[in-house]
This record gives structure tokens, sequence and C-alpha cells, in this order.
């Protein structure tokens, strides 16, 4: 974005002691992960993930323990999750609370504070300021956002009072004479700011380094013939790679501690040739090694280095063998010994024929020294490079036993989960006089045909990457087949012909709304506009844009109003409706406490922002307490109305939990609340009788719920997801949403938000509606209400939701059986298993609560 032009005029000055590196992390690139990778020096472990809210100390060998184990003072300053990390590794820390990601401000003006003036002392060996806005600017605003770029303003500031400090006291004798400047990001971000995932835009970041001293023109020159280039100004720009893996392992060289036990990266030769300890003050004493030039003390001190490296790398690779269950393939071992053989047999000819082992046989040719060090290095780098490879290829162990028993499980589980479905339907049906119904009819056919090609598509990244519009294809399939069966029984339905229009508004606000090219956290209507030839900063449009969601609000609340006053229900249950609604009213005071538009009264908007939040989540929860105790200790319906009491009381469950998931998703909850009304409608509408038998005419026409409908109910759940800005990875949780009402973190409150925000309106709405489905007055006749068959058709509807969400769970678990080897398999797939496997855990356990809360 060309917001931090004092890296850039470094790296591209005359003789310049300064490089830019694109700097490439392992995925997950969660900033846990991606901080121990930096000070161990391994790959990240996926399962450390779970530890991103609490990280427990790292006991494995790493940087901090290094340092802090041979005298070297180190002090921290920012994020406080290095303290989590290495609580007892400082000598002086000043940690700032890093879990609010709302806050811009609390760390970098912490690390400013303490920056500057500790430059100035000389109690310090290690200086770590680690700045967070630009990460929390990125999540709650996007990239491409006036906060992102304050921030990059700021950094370039405090960079340039920083190099100053450094540069004044940078001459012989001078405090800063040896220092070595690194500025550097642990991960990258999406458009969307957001990161955690395996793309691009995620594991790029950079890495500037600048070195107070100039390292010799020979050496110089070496490195700007492989890097540098001149640019269409004129101007030399040197830009080459490292990758993150490989920053342990160099800064323990240039620091002259041990590395790491557990480090696979490699000493990096650019990095290490700007360090003054690699290239000044340290030439051999033998009898002709005087004569040798600054690139070749500078390429045998490099090589001494990657000698030392790669023993200790091949010292973890030999343990790690034989002490681990499974180990690395014995073919890939047997290639990585030959290499490190070859390596030390080269390397010890060369010292006994060299003044290298300082005897009188000298090099006369210093270009053949040069060629002969030069060799060395591309032969321990060789065998160094094929060590990380093999690791990110086989370094995770995979029982298949157990998996192989997981998935048999599983399979076995569809199986009863099915024969359960068929004994509810022989029951079902025996409580009717008319014919029975087949289990397998073309219909259900069509449904087992959907889930299958949408759980076999689960086998391809690619088809992952677009699963949102794989479901909104699909769920455009059942909406053309249901228009196509009322065609062809004479009967033209607006609620399918309305279906098939929603649709097509959640496929463009999939397209626009949550892939990761766009901005998540804006308003989705930005997106729609994008595609328009108008000004977004108008301000009529802006106006409509801050008032267009308050006036959707209140069409849902009327409607809810609505629904209370038609529907026969208890007391209770119309209370709950008033509450909802009073809800809505502290979510619109919320939302103007955060316009820009309407100037507000300081009162109003710290009430607005901190407390009609709060007072939103209370009256939800106190709506849900107040429902369960009514369905506990109320009389049990008679038989004659349980039809009539079970809609009533869904309705009320599902407004209870609307309001606190409608002001977690922010501006667009409104228009995401009228879609789910409307899809929801069109839904129950269009639902049709098993049978052929005409209810009208006086029979006792058998309705059992439509397979389509129940498939068309889950279909619609995730395309919410996506529409509402997730998608199946970690930088698709919006961590903006868990601190609504709230300035502080708390794991507890923070983490139920969080998930209430991301399953709100993909599970807990979706199955806590079921009933709908089989509870709406026009379904039964008096006769089915009497033998109390809605309670049996909602079990078969309860069933038939979780095995749809069960069947395509066990094609992830396949999928990832299948792909666990797969160059995407962290950054995709196993964060697709993942929240997968959750939602079926989420999907069963709403199932048993709305059993007990409606049976």
């Amino acid at each position: 974005m060309d917001k931090l032009p004092v890296l850039q005029k470094l790296a591209s000055g005359e003789n310049a002691t300064a490089r830019i590196f694109k700097a490439i992390a392992d995925p997950p690139t969660t900033s846990l992960q991606r901080l121990k990778g930096l000070t161990t020096g391994g790959l990240p472990t996926f399962i450390d993930i779970g530890n991103s809210f609490g990280a427990p100390a790292i006991i494995e060998d790493n940087l901090l323990y290094q340092l802090s184990k041979n005298g070297k003072r180190v002090l921290m300053m920012g994020d406080d999750t290095w303290m989590q990390l290495f609580p007892d590794h400082f000598e002086r820390s000043y940690p700032y609370p890093s879990f609010n990601v709302k806050d811009l401000d609390t760390v970098d003006n912490g690390c400013v504070e303490h920056l500057l003036p500790s430059l100035q002392n000389e109690d310090w060996d290690v200086l770590i300021a680690h700045f967070l806005g630009m990460d929390h600017a990125g999540h709650i605003f996007s990239v491409d956002s006036t906060p992102m770029v304050q921030k990059l303003e700021q950094y370039n500031n405090i960079l340039e009072e920083v190099i100053e400090v450094m540069r004044s006291q940078s001459g012989p004798g001078g405090l800063h004479e040896n220092t070595l400047l690194l500025v550097m990001g642990d991960h990258g971000q999406t458009i969307s700011g957001d990161h955690g995932g395996g793309t691009a835009e995620e594991i790029e970041t950079s890495l500037f380094a600048m070195s107070m001293r100039a390292p010799p023109d020979a050496v110089l020159s070496v490195l700007d013939a492989i890097f540098c280039k001149v640019n269409l100004a004129g101007e030399k720009t040197c830009i080459s790679s490292i990758q993150q893996l490989d920053f342990a392992a160099t800064v323990a060289a240039l620091l002259g501690i041990p590395f790491p036990f557990g480090s696979i990266g490699r000493v990096n030769h650019e990095l290490y040739a700007l360090s003054a300890g690699t290239w000044g003050g340290q030439r051999n004493s033998g009898k002709n090694c005087n004569s040798r030039s600054n690139l070749e003390e500078w390429m045998q001190n490099y090589v001494n280095a990657l000698c030392v490296n790669s023993w200790q790398v091949k010292r973890y690779i030999d343990i790690y063998s034989v002490t681990s269950v499974i180990g690395l393939p014995s073919e890939d071992l047997s290639h990585i010994r030959q290499l490190y053989t070859h390596a030390q047999d080269n390397w010890s000819n060369i010292t006994r024929s060299s003044c290298l082992a300082k005897n009188d046989i000298p090099y006369e040719d210093h270009g053949s020294l040069v060629s002969t060090l030069q060799k060395q290095i591309d032969a321990y780098s060789k065998f160094l490079e094929s060590v990380a490879t093999l690791a990110r290829s086989a370094w995770t162990e995979f029982d298949l036993i157990l998996m192989g028993v997981g998935l048999i499980v599983m399979l076995a589980s569809l199986f009863v989960h099915l024969l359960a479905i068929r004994r509810v339907h022989v029951l079902c049906q025996s409580c009717y006089t008319a014919p029975t119904v087949s289990f397998i009819s073309l219909r259900s056919i069509v449904v087992y045909l959907l889930v299958l090609m949408r759980g076999a598509s689960f086998l391809s990244n690619s088809y992952i990457l677009a699963e949102g519009i794989v479901a909104n294809f699909l769920l455009a399939t059942t909406g053309i087949l249901n228009l196509s069966c009322s065609i062809a029984d004479g009967k033209f339905a607006i609620e399918e012909l309305l279906f098939l229009f929603i649709n097509i508004i959640l496929r463009l606000g999939i397209e626009f709304g949550i892939s990761k090219q766009t901005a998540g956290s804006t308003s989705l209507s930005f997106h729609f506009l994008s595609i328009l030839p108008i000004d977004k900063d108008h301000p009529v449009l802006i106006g409509l844009l801050e008032i267009f969601p308050i006036f959707i609000l209140f069409v849902v609340a009327f409607v809810m109003f609505k629904c209370s006053s038609t529907l026969p229900c208890r007391r209770c249950i119309k209370f709950c409706f008033v509450g909802t609604v009073l809800s809505y009213i502290l979510i619109a005071v919320h939302w103007v406490s955060e316009s820009n538009v309407v100037n507000v009264y300081p009162e109003l908007q710290d009430f607005g922002k901190n407390i009609a939040p709060r007072l939103v989540y209370a009256i939800g929860f106190g709506l849900l307490v107040l429902l369960v105790l009514s369905q506990i200790f109320y009389q049990k319906a008679t038989v004659s109305d349980s039809t009539e009491k079970l809609a009533p009381a869904t309705a009320a469950m599902v407004s209870a939990w609307s309001s606190a998931i409608l002001i977690l998703l922010g501006k667009r909850g409104s228009f995401v609340a009228l879609i789910c009304i409307g899809g929801a409608w069109c839904i129950i509408k269009s639902q049709k009788p098993a049978t052929g038998r005409d209810i009208t005419k006086g029979n006792s026409g058998v309705f059992f719920t439509d397979p389509v409908n129940i498939t068309q109910w889950s279909l619609l759940a995730v395309c919410l997801f996506f529409y509402t800005g997730h998608w199946c990875a970690f930088d698709g949780l919006r961590y903006g949403a868990a601190f609504i009402g709230f300035e502080h973190f708390n794991i507890i409150r923070q983490g139920l938000l969080l998930v209430i925000d991301t399953f709100g309106v993909s599970f807990i709405l979706p199955i806590l509606g079921l009933p709908f489905l089989v509870g709406h007055p026009h379904q039964s006749t008096r006769e089915d209400r009497a033998k109390d068959v809605p309670f049996f058709n909602l079990t078969k509807v309860f069933l038939s939701y979780g095995l749809i969400t069960a069947v395509t769970t066990t094609f992830t678990i396949i999928c990832v059986t299948i792909q666990r080897r797969h160059l995407m398999v962290w950054g995709l797939f196993a964060p697709k298993y993942v929240f997968d496997v959750l939602g079926l855990l989420l999907t069963d356990v709403l199932i048993c609560c709305a059993s007990l809360l409606y049976y």
C-alpha cells in the first residue's frame, strides 16, 4: 500500500545495509503458532489452534530459553502472548492485553512508551517490541480502510525515529555499532483482514533487516548480483525471500547461542551476511590464511555455521526417527543421510587440503577457494532443504488403524440412523387409516443424490473453497424441482418463485460478501453497490445505508408482533415476543450510536455502544430461561391441541435467540433475518402431502414432511453461514463480534459470543426452527392431531436433519483421510474437518435440547 516508505528508501539506497525479504510462513497462520514456529524453528502443530486464546508455556527448546540460559538479557514489550509462552525468560517485560480486537492503540502506545527510551540504555542484548494495532485494524475494518492506513503511517513514523536513534549511536564504539534491526510480521492478512489459513495473502509477509555497519563490498557484490534489481525509476531494489522456518536458526547463529533442539531450519545466508559479527574481526591466524579476502572469510564463517546447523538437524531427525511411533519413511531417511554424509566428507577433505586446517598448503587461486566454499555451502543447503521438504510432507503422524475405526463407527452410525428413521416412519404410518406411503420415493431419491453430491464435492479443495456457491446451486435445484412439480400439477405457487428470488440474493451475497477477495467486515450493501456506477461516499447514499438496516429491523419486529397476535399461545410466550421487540429497539439504538452520520450525546453513545448490547444479551438469556421454565412447569397440552402449541413455542424460542444473533452480525443482521423469515416461509408453504388423496374431500390425508423441504432447510442454513461472512477456516472467524458491548477479554464470555456469531444463523436458529415444518396448522387434519402424529413427524424431521449433517461430515472425514498428505491439508482440509465435526456435535446437542423442549 506504499505506506512504509522508510523501509523501501533504506533498502534501495547506494551501498545499502538493509534488505527487504518476503517472509513465508507455514500454515495455519494464527499468531500463537507463528510465534511458536519463529522461536522453536519447527513446523506448526495444527492442534495448537485450540490454545490460541489461552496459550500454555512452551516447554520445548526455543530461542528465548537459549538466550536466557546463555546469559543474554531479553527485553520484551507489547503483546502479552509472549508472557504466556515464555513466562520466565525475560530480564524485563512490559506486556499489554492483546485479545480486544477493537482496541487498536493500547499495545502500540505501550510499545512506543518504552521502545525509544530503551534504545538509549545498555541493559539488554535482545529487544522485542510486538506491535498489534495493524492486526486488529485488519480484523475489524479490513485491510483497505482508514484505520489501517493510519496505523501504517504511525508505524512509519515510529520506524523513522528508531532508525534515527540507532544511527546516531552507530559510530565506532557506539551503543548500536553492532546492532541488527529486524522489522517483521508473523503472518499476512487477507483483504478482509483475517488470517489463519494457507492462502498466499496469509502466509506471505515481510521481513526488513538493517545493519548499522556496512558489509564489505565483496560480500555486498555477491548478494547484489543475486537479489538486487533496478526498478523503473532507476533505483536498486533488493528483495529476496526467507522461510520463517529458518528464522530461529539464523538468529541463533548471529547471537552465538546453540540452535533450538527441534529446529529444522537453515541459517539464511543473506541475513547472515548483514550482521557485522560474521565478517569482521574473526580472521584465522594460520600462516597463509591472513591473505584471504573478506568474501572468503565470510564464506568460511558461513560454512562453519551451516556445519553446526546441519549436525543439529541431523541429530534431531535421528532421535525423532527412533522415538517416534511411526517415524519417517525409511527411503527418505536413507536419502537425507546420504546427503549429510556427502557434505561432511567433502568438508573434511577441504579442511585437510587448505589453510582452513592451518597447514602450509595455501590456496594460490582465490577464485578456486571461493568456488570450493560455494560448493560446500550448496551441499549443506541441499541437505537442510531436503529435511525441510520431508518434514512438510510427512511430519504429522497418522494412526491409520484408529482413523479406520473412527470411519467405521461413523458409517455404522449412519446405518443406525437410517434404521431409526425407518422405524419412526412405520410408527407414523400405523397412526393412519389411509394407505401406506413408501419409505423410498422419487423425491427422497433426489434428496439422497443432492446430499451425496454435496458430500462428494469435499474431495476437491476447489469445491471446498466454493462450498457456499455449491450449496447455493443445490438449493436452487430444489427450488426448481418444486416449481416444476407445481407446474406439472397445474398449480402456480408464488412462494416457489419468491424462494428462487431469495436464492439469487443469497448467491450475490456469497459472491460479493464472504469471499476472501472482498472485505468481509464491511456492509454487504457496499458489495452490491460496487458493481453500480454509484459513489459510495455520496452523503445521501451513506445516509440511506445507515437508515436501511434500522428500517429492515423494524420490519422484522413488526413480523414478530404479528406472529404474537395471531398465534394461539400462552401469556409467557407473548411476553417473549414483547421482550424480543424491546431487544430490537436496543439494537437500533446501538447501531445509531455507532453511526458516523448522526451526532449523539456522549452519554447516549456510551449507552448504545456498551450498555445496550449487554441488555440485549441479558434479555435474550432471561427469555430463554423463562421459556424453559414454562415448558417444565406448564401443564402438558391436551392431545387435541398439541399441534397448535408447537408452532408458538418454536416461534418464541427462535425469537429469544434472534436478538443476540442479530446484534453480533452487525448491520447486515436485519437483512439476514428478513431472508431467514422469507426463506423459511417459502419452504413451509411449498410442502406437499405424501399421498395423492385430497384432504379437502374428507379423506384422512397422510402428511409426512417432504424430505426435499428438510434438505432445503439444511442447504438454506449452509448458505446463510457463508452469506453472513463466515467460511470454514480460522480466518473466517469474526473476532470483532465477540467484543460487541465489551472492552475487555474474558475467554468464556468472548468465546460464547464468538460461537453464537459463527453458528447462530447456520445451526442454532435452523435446528430450533425445525418444528415449523410439522407444526403449521394447515398441515394436519383433526384426526392427525388427535393421534399426536405431529410429534412422530417431528422426530422424523429431527432425525432426517441430523442424518444430512452426519452424511456430509462423514464425507469430510473420508476426504481428510484421503488427502492427509495433501499440500493444503493444514490450510484447508483440516479446518474444514474441524468446522464440520463441531457442527455435527452442535447439531446433535441442539436436537437433543429441542426434543426435551418441544415434546
